[in-house]
């Protein structure tokens, strides 16, 4: 019974740790133009925007594709327009790109706040 309940246990603690390595996005981020977008969720993960003019608007959704990379959509505020996105984190720095046709990218460099 007592090797059952730790076999348990520790089956438990690497799901909790893997799910904990995942949530490094979460957070709130500066945008290359000034503004905050918070990402929050466990997977996928939902980004934004808390200043600005268009502050209350979601403007991403976030997937964790492994070893700090998060793949989605990101949508521009100004025009509605839907884009497929990745993320790479690194540190505290967070690098969100857009593209259209995967040839077409325009990337932003996010800081953590």
């Amino acid at each position: 019974m007592y090797r059952r309940i730790s076999v348990a246990a520790a089956a438990t603690l690497l799901f909790v740790g893997t799910a904990v390595a995942a949530d490094g996005i979460v957070g709130n981020w500066t945008t290359d133009s000034g503004q905050t977008a918070a990402i929050t969720g466990g997977g996928p993960f939902t980004i934004t925007l808390k200043t600005g003019e268009h502050a209350g608007k979601r403007i991403g959704r976030m997937s964790a594709a492994g070893n700090n990379k998060y793949t989605g959509e990101i949508t521009d505020p100004a025009d509605d327009k839907t884009y497929s996105g990745d993320a790479t984190l690194n540190g505290n720095s967070l690098k969100m790109r857009g593209c259209v046709a995967i040839v077409f990218c325009k990337s932003q460099n996010w800081k953590r706040q």
